[in-house]
C-alpha cells in the first residue's frame, strides 16, 4: 500500500450547494485595520532600550501627553514596556460601538507579552482615518522561560497575542449594498459551468431576466431599491442550491512532504510504465594486521571497503485506453509502490502526453 500518500478524490458527482458557499456580494467585504501602541506591565521581558530606541520614544511621547514632563536627557529603559503593531480585520457593516478581536505582534526585542496590558491606540485604515480603538488585557498562547547559565525554552510564539473583543469600532465604512438597483455575485473560483447554473438557478426560482451573467466569475442580479425588500431579496438568494461544475483534471504533487493530490476527472491514455530501483551499498570493515613476534613491525589498522549493486526488479504498469483514477491507484498499490514511486510515473506518464490532466508540483 501507499504509506505516506494522501490521494484527495473529487466526487465525480458534485452536490448541489448554496449560492453563499459558493460567491461573495460585491462591495460586502471586511477592511484590514493596523495600528501601533504599547504594551506594558510585562515581568522583565520588554524591548531594550539599547536596540528598541523607539520603545523609549513612545514611552516620553505618551507620558508627555498625559502631563508629566520627562527632561530630555533623561533616559528610560523600563523592561516592561514592549512597542507592538495592532492588526484586526473590520467586518463589513459593523457600526460604532461594536466590538472586535484584534492580535497585538511585538516589534522590538520583547521576549515575551504574557502578562501585558495593551494601551489605548488608534487602529487606522488604508485611507489613514481611525475606524477603531484597541486597549485590554494580552491572551498569550506562547511560554518561553531561561536560566542563568544561557538555557532556554520557547513554547509557540510568546511575541503574539490577541485581545478579545479588544477594539471598538468607531467609524462606519460606507459600503454600496444598498445603492443601485442590482447587485453583483462574484465567484469564489472562476467556472463558466457554475456560473451559468447560477443564473439559472436564480431565474427560476425570482424570474426570467432577473440575473446574467457578466463572465466566468460575475453574476449581475437586478434587485429591489428598498432596503429592507433587497435584505430578504438576499436573503432568499444566497439560499438557493447550485449544483457547481467539475474541477478541472488536475494532479498536484507536493515536493517536500510527498503529498499528491488527484482529481477524479484524471485519466491516462494507452500507456507502459516500467519502474524499478538501484541500490547501492558500501559498507567499511577495519582490518587489524598484527606482525609475527620478534619481527620488529607494528601493529596497524587496515580499513576494507566492501561495494555491492542491487538491482531492485522492475515493475511494469500497463494502462488501457481512458483508464480512470481508481485504476491507477489501484494498479500502484498492487505492487506496493511508494509515494515517490507515484510521482515519478505521473512525470513520466506526462512527459509521453498520456497523462491527460495538469500536474502542477509545489
Amino acid at each position: 500500500m501507499v504509506g505516506l500518500l494522501l490521494l484527495m478524490l473529487f466526487s465525480g458527482l458534485a452536490q448541489a450547494e448554496r449560492i453563499k458557499d459558493l460567491a461573495s456580494i460585491a462591495g460586502v467585504r471586511t477592511n484590514q485595520l493596523l495600528g501601533y501602541g504599547l504594551v506594558v506591565g510585562l515581568n522583565g521581558t520588554g524591548d531594550k532600550t539599547s536596540s528598541s530606541p523607539f520603545t523609549e520614544q513612545s514611552l516620553k511621547s505618551m507620558l508627555t501627553q498625559l502631563g508629566i514632563v520627562v527632561p530630555p536627557d533623561t533616559s528610560i529603559n523600563p523592561k516592561n514596556v514592549a512597542a507592538v503593531t495592532i492588526n484586526a480585520d473590520l467586518p463589513a457593516f459593523a457600526k460604532p460601538g461594536q466590538k472586535i478581536d484584534v492580535t497585538v505582534s511585538s516589534i522590538g526585542d520583547a521576549k515575551s507579552l504574557r502578562g501585558g496590558t495593551l494601551l489605548m491606540s488608534p487602529l487606522k485604515g488604508a485611507d489613514g482615518r481611525v475606524y477603531a480603538v484597541a486597549q485590554g488585557n494580552l491572551v498569550v498562547g506562547g511560554l518561553s522561560a531561561s536560566g542563568a547559565d544561557g538555557s532556554s525554552i520557547t513554547i509557540n510564539i510568546p511575541s503574539v497575542g490577541r485581545i478579545p473583543n479588544g477594539a471598538t469600532v468607531e467609524r462606519t465604512v460606507t459600503s454600496g449594498f444598498n445603492q443601485g438597483t442590482f447587485l453583483t455575485l462574484n465567484l469564489h473560483e472562476s467556472d463558466f459551468t457554475t456560473a451559468n447554473r447560477m443564473v439559472e438557478s436564480i431565474n427560476q426560482a425570482i424570474g426570467p431576466g432577473a440575473a446574467r451573467a457578466l463572465d466566468a466569475t460575475s453574476i449581475r442580479v437586478n434587485t429591489p431599491i428598498d432596503p429592507n425588500q433587497r435584505v430578504s431579496f438576499v436573503s432568499l438568494i444566497e439560499n438557493l442550491p447550485v449544483k457547481p461544475g467539475e474541477v478541472a483534471a488536475r494532479v498536484i504533487v507536493n515536493s517536500r512532504t510527498g503529498t499528491v493530490v488527484i482529481s477524479n476527472q484524471v485519466q491516462v491514455s494507452p500507456a507502459a510504465v516500467s519502474h524499478g530501483s538501484l541500490t547501492v551499498t558500501i559498507s567499511e570493515n577495519d582490518q587489524v594486521s598484527q606482525p609475527e613476534a620478534f619481527s620488529g613491525g607494528t601493529t596497524a589498522v587496515v580499513p576494507q571497503s566492501e561495494v555491492s549493486v542491487a538491482e531492485g526488479g522492475s515493475r511494469m504498469f500497463l494502462f488501457n485506453p481512458g483508464v480512470s483514477l481508481n485504476e491507477v491507484v489501484r494498479a500502484v498499490n498492487q505492487v506496493g509502490a511508494a509515494p515517490s514511486d507515484l510521482v515519478a510515473i505521473l512525470e513520466a506518464l506526462k512527459q509521453a502526453g498520456a497523462l491527460k490532466a495538469e500536474l502542477v508540483v509545489i
